[in-house]
């Protein structure tokens, strides 16, 4: 099941257990029943400090718990965690076996200190990429309060549970039995959303902080290269995120960032806040900006509020807020979202293995989603606005290649319908003859660009019809003071690289206006 790379890799990892653990399973003759045996069989090999119990009886077979010696709570797997989830079993093992996690204390702490009962379960495919940070999440909180109980539940190996809970979309996590939340969490965010009196003490911590020379808002490439130059500067530099990396977290496979010849979105945000927090930047994570004002004198300070009530101040601002999936807004979106309405092919495309689903937008996001999916599913249709596809030759000449997708240029999608309960058609209208036209199908991807995250700043900066905050070559906007740059921004063409450089950029234009400008009295 492990190739001879991977056992030592993982051998050398149990090397770092501290205490002794078990595993606690529940087998069955099942093809995934066997290869979990030899899973655990192999684990068990590689370390004089685990050991494997097939006494289990739980009520999900094949699944096992990993314990520690002489308990028998702890994280439950429930079908294979391979692919992208054999690094989340990896640290569930070395969390239990009392290898430190690399997580503030103050997490831990909130953690530990959450009080009632927390019975989470967690649905994921070995595709998603999005699912591995909330499946840590909940099993870190697992591993460090008896209170929280967690199962983490492979969706292809239980495809009646899957079919019977409706669940189309993960990962997607209930706690105590009804649905809690869907999607990429951090653990800031699961513990937050369970801990009501988070938002006042995370206030408090912010209106605490000292004054910045640069304030960074949002923390995608554009806000990481921004504090990585800020920072090398002397300077104190502040990074408010409502989660570090942004939209590229969402994104599978990254492949013309120039010197990395391929790597995949969760490992560049990663890799990018390891960057950010080497130069010293403070990051402050779960913050969302309300509001910004200006400073009433030259040289004085910028406020930004946060949602929670917490005011940040600085001398100069850096706007890096990005962008996020732009809805189709017809009928039945919003109803059937997670129902069959989905944005990540390689995080849900699974779920529909077999199915029939539609891909509504012909960019190039559109067209890798419908040959992604082409792949998985039954069929696939493309809806395309325009009167022809958009996406670049090769990837329009790889879809025609496909005998399970079909094309409708110059088509309006007009409404998503369902049966009360998911998704079970699309229809669309032809913009040349007028003729309506309604398919039937299981899923709807919907890949149509993006909006930026400038809602907050409708009454303060100056924003084109697009809703992007206008700046000059140098990331100056209208505001002295307040710089932006990246997605959400009229700078042309939203890309990684071109978002990092916007990023460098309005730093760089940040201290020079901090070097120019005297401070205030």
């Amino acid at each position: 099941m492990l190739d001879d790379t991977l056992k030592s890799q993982l051998q050398t990892y149990l090397g770092m257990l501290r205490n002794p653990i078990r595993l606690i399973a529940t087998l069955d003759d099942s093809e995934t029943g066997v290869e979990m045996r030899s899973l655990l069989e192999t684990i068990v090999a590689l370390s004089d400090k685990v050991t494997l119990d097939t006494s289990g009886s739980d009520v999900r077979t094949p699944s096992f718990v990993v314990v520690r010696e002489g308990e028998t709570q702890g994280v439950r797997f429930a079908g294979l965690p391979l692919g992208h989830e054999f690094t989340s079993l990896v640290l569930a093992l070395l969390w239990t076996g009392g290898h430190p996690p690399k997580v503030e204390q103050d997490v831990l702490d909130a953690i530990r200190a959450l009080d009632g009962d927390f019975n989470f379960e967690v649905y994921m495919s070995l595709s998603c990429h999005n699912c591995p940070d909330v499946v840590q999440a909940l099993s870190l909180m697992a591993i460090f309060n008896p209170k929280v109980k967690t199962v983490v539940i492979e969706g292809g190996a239980f495809q009646q549970e899957v079919t019977e809970r409706e669940i189309m979309a993960v990962p997607m996590v209930f706690l105590n039995g009804k649905v809690f939340g869907s999607g990429r969490m951090l653990v800031e965010e699961i513990v937050a959303k369970i801990d009501t009196g988070s938002a006042s003490r995370e206030a408090a911590k912010i209106n605490a902080k000292e004054n910045f020379d640069v304030l960074i808002v949002g923390g995608g490439p554009a806000g990481a290269a921004a504090a990585v130059y800020a920072a090398r500067k002397g300077i104190r530099v502040g990074v408010a995120a409502e989660r570090f990396g942004g939209q590229v977290n969402d994104t599978m496979a990254i492949e013309n960032y120039i010197s990395v010849l391929e790597t995949d979105g969760p490992k560049f945000g990663a890799d990018m806040e390891a960057q950010v927090r080497h130069y010293g930047a403070d990051i402050m994570n779960l913050q969302r900006a309300a509001k910004i004002i200006p400073a009433e004198e030259e040289g004085g300070l910028i406020q930004v509020q946060m949602e929670n009530g917490g005011v940040l101040k600085a001398r100069t601002v850096i706007l890096s807020t990005g962008a996020r999936w732009r809805n189709v807004n017809v009928p039945g979106e919003q109803e059937y979202k997670n129902k069959g309405v989905a944005y990540c092919p390689h995080c849900d495309g699974p779920l529909f293995k077999g199915k029939r689903t539609a891909v509504i937008g012909g960019g190039n996001s559109g067209i890798e989603a419908a040959i992604d999916l082409a792949g998985i599913v039954a069929h696939v249709t493309v809806i395309e606005f325009a009167d022809q596809l958009k996406a670049d030759a090769v990837l329009v000449n790889k879809l025609k290649s496909l005998p399970n997708v079909t094309v409708h240029t110059n088509a309006q999608t007009t409404e998503i319908t369902g049966d009360g309960s998911v998704v079970n058609g699309i229809g669309f209208k032809d913009r040349v003859t007028g003729q309506e036209q309604h398919i039937a199908l299981e899923g709807v991807f919907v890949q149509i660009g993006l909006i930026p995250n400038t809602e907050f700043l409708k009454d303060t900066l100056e924003l084109s019809k697009f809703g992007e905050i206008v700046v000059d070559a140098k990331g100056h906007t209208n505001v002295p003071g307040v710089f932006a740059a990246g997605d959400c921004t009229t700078v042309p063409f939203k890309q990684i690289v071109i978002a990092a450089g916007d990023g460098a950029k309005a730093a760089l234009s940040a201290f020079d206006h901090l070097i120019r400008t005297p401070v205030a009295a």
